[in-house]
């Protein structure tokens, strides 16, 4: 249900607007003057107000622009019984959504409340929106290998120059690249991204630079190409090194000439885009194998970047980690919560092969996982993570089949101690052991009785 306050000095008129909102189905309040009015809007939170622009004391223009000045205003309509063309122009640029003449149109009025609710929520989306995207460009880390980063993408960010983000799965690749467009000239344009390793070879050019109906089969309307979408702007080619050869060309001559043609078009359409592109793989190696072109590796490798993995940063998994615990608290409707030293210790000690992506889903497991948990522990960590020491290949750290059966069991019952806060009887009852049993396991694994 949505809240208007009408502001008028009229007893009669705030009466009778009361009656017809609350009628349609609105709850309302009522001010007969400017400062009423702000005073009512710092205790209770309104969508519209109806603003009478003759009042006793602070008139009504005067009080929209107090009202602009509000953190979350409301819209406002105005209201004037002696309206001049000078009057509505100046309420229009101080911020007013419209403005209406006494005496008022019943019909009218409830249809501009309805369109000034709708601006409000779309303001309200638009808001939320310029949130996520800072959040988007938030690079969080206090390591060398990070400050480092930020303070190359603040002296490169405002140029034109092109650049090509080096990192492996899950490292931040794409949040470099919001943080390069965030920091750069273009920022008020758009951030436009394709996933070249997400789409067919067969509609990856139709996708970068749209088709013309007709231009091949299921092309059934003319479509409007990334490229074209991100001009004046920025655009992200995610996992470039997974392109085919032949976009490679049409990419190559839309960097050099600056324009191109659609699929199946005849006429060229110029653009001015600023490229960033990002691999997980050696492109010089992809170069000599004849998978990518070496021009096109050059006009994109103006500017290169190196997102290091996180396990060559481990100084910045607890600083990541409770940026996560933050973020789902808030994404999940949840009080913020901390997460115990022991459990940021086996962090640490984990080697994240999925990089920071692979963290973030971790911190996010846990969090949905553990609603009623007031501070995670190590024993709230998934198995995987749980484990001390790095990510165990079959093959490469154990031997022989025993051996890697014996590390895993020997993470498990520790695991399961550790849930039961050492108690040997309890996790014999858990394991469907029996007690002593479980305590010629855990001294063959070489576990103590006090862990």
């Amino acid at each position: 249900m949505h809240n208007i306050l009408i502001v008028d000095d009229e007893s009669g008129i705030r009466d009778s607007l009361k009656g017809v909102l609350e009628d349609d189905g609105y709850q309302t309040g009522e001010a007969g003057s400017g400062e009423s009015c702000l005073d009512l809007l710092d205790k209770r939170a309104f969508d519209v107000v109806l603003l009478d622009v003759w009042l006793p004391g602070m008139d009504g223009l005067d009080t929209l622009q107090k009202i602009r000045e509000l953190d979350n205003p409301p819209e406002v309509i105005m209201i004037s019984g002696h309206g001049t063309i000078e009057t509505a122009v100046r309420a229009t640029k101080l911020g007013a959504y419209d403005f209406l003449e006494k005496p008022l149109s019943i019909d009218r009025t409830l249809s501009l409340i309805k369109h000034a609710i709708d601006a409000k929520k779309l303001r309200r989306e638009n808001r939320d929106l310029k949130k996520q995207l800072q959040s988007k460009s938030v690079i969080a880390g206090d390591s060398i290998p990070m400050k480092a980063l930020r303070q190359q993408i603040a002296i490169m960010a405002p140029t034109n120059g092109r650049v090509l983000i080096y990192g492996e799965s899950g490292t931040g690749k794409e949040l470099v690249a919001h943080a390069i467009h965030a920091q750069s000239l273009r920022k008020d344009e758009m951030f436009v991204e394709v996933n070249c390793a997400a789409i067919p070879e067969d509609l990856i050019e139709s996708e970068l630079f749209g088709h013309r109906q007709g231009s091949f089969a299921g092309a059934t309307s003319d479509k409007e190409g990334k490229f074209q979408k991100a001009t004046g702007g920025t655009l992200f080619l995610d996992e470039v090194g997974d392109m085919s050869l032949k976009t490679q060309s049409k990419v190559l001559r839309t960097l050099d000439e600056q324009r191109f043609t659609p699929v199946g078009g005849a006429n060229a359409i110029t653009v001015d885009v600023r490229v960033i592109a990002s691999t997980n793989k050696d492109l010089e190696e992809e170069i000599s194998k004849g998978n990518f072109r070496e021009d096109l590796f050059y006009r994109l490798n103006v500017i290169p970047f190196f997102v290091p993995p996180l396990r060559e940063r481990k100084e910045d998994v607890p600083l990541l980690a409770r940026y996560f615990l933050k973020e789902f608290a808030a994404a999940y409707g949840r009080r913020s919560r901390d997460i115990t030293d022991d459990a940021i210790q086996a962090l640490i000690r984990y080697s994240w092969p999925g990089n920071v992506r692979e963290l973030r889903n971790v911190i996010e497991r846990i969090v949905i996982m553990n609603p009623t948990t007031t501070k995670f522990e190590r024993k709230h960590l998934p198995l995987l993570v749980y484990r001390d020491g790095s990510r165990r290949t079959a093959g490469t750290e154990f031997s022989t089949l025993h051996q890697a059966r014996d590390a895993y069991e020997r993470d498990y019952i520790l695991k399961k101690l550790d849930e039961n806060h050492g108690n040997v009887s309890r996790t014999a009852e858990m394991l469907g052991l029996e007690r002593s049993h479980l305590y010629r396991k855990m001294k063959a694994l070489g576990i103590a009785a006090k862990e």
